[in-house]
């Protein structure tokens, strides 16, 4: 159930006015760890924009501005009759070999599978040559649908070798890929990945319970195990509004 106008009482803003950073963003970045701190959780009502910029002596545009910044990165909804609300962060999730499941977990992310396709099928020429099977060869097919707090995050499409484990669907809806794969002995040592941007199919938007045309964020990975034999291969599609991937750059030397 969604609490009041008093949730923004517990967060404790300071505003530096002498400060060359714009007063919108302060104040918006403030609001942001609060989310991301657990201080306003989701469901939180921010109350209005007079209120909020009666208390911290801000004008109404600029109140206004910083929480738009808010709803432009998902973290923020409008809610005609409601206000304003606080949703579910976003998922960062770091560049690198690792499971969504087991990130979303790390998160608090509270993550949930829906399995919608478990079964054996003939390889097209892209999986065949990701996976290192003829064209035709039968290989195996997921498709699944990874919720947090009840709602769509991403969609997966995974092919693995028919021979490499048994993949139960009552298993796949309770925990992770990698994880199983780990358990099986067939621990993913490295990958090739690229990602991309899309926006949203009509099909896709209603998958994921976003607006056509809505940005998304595209993944393909091939990963390997420690004698260079392919274990998977996946296309992933997330919503952007609700993820997110980190990078670390390092300056050549």
């Amino acid at each position: 159930m969604a609490t009041t106008v008093s949730a923004l009482e517990a967060v404790r803003f300071t505003l530096d006015r002498t400060s060359p950073v714009p007063l919108y963003y302060q104040l918006a970045r403030q609001l942001e760890e609060a989310i991301e701190q657990g201080v306003l959780a989701p469901g939180n009502l921010l109350g209005n924009e007079v209120d909020l910029s009666t208390r911290l002596g801000l004008s109404r545009p600029t109140v206004r501005q910083a929480i738009q910044s808010l709803v432009d990165k998902g973290l923020l909804v409008r809610r005609r009759g409601v206000g304003t609300q606080v949703v579910h962060s976003q998922v960062r999730r770091p560049l690198e070999l690792s499971s969504l499941y087991d990130d979303l977990r790390a998160a608090g992310q509270d993550p949930a599978t829906r399995v919608l396709r478990n079964e054996r099928v003939p390889a097209p020429a892209d999986v065949a040559a990701a996976l290192g099977v003829p064209e035709g060869a039968e290989v195996v097919v997921l498709e699944r649908l990874r919720l947090t707090h009840g709602r769509p995050v991403a969609f997966l499409c995974n092919y693995l070798p028919p021979d490499l484990l048994d993949l139960d669907t009552g298993r796949l809806e309770t925990t992770g890929l990698y994880r199983m794969l780990r358990a099986a002995g067939r621990t993913p040592h490295s990958a090739r990945q690229t990602v991309g941007a899309r926006s949203a199919t009509p099909e896709e938007a209603a998958l994921l319970d976003e607006h056509e045309g809505a940005a998304l964020l595209t993944m393909q990975r091939t990963a390997y195990d420690d004698t260079g034999r392919p274990v998977e291969y996946g296309t992933h599609i997330y919503r952007a509004s609700r993820y997110a991937f980190d990078f670390q750059l390092l300056v050549r030397p």
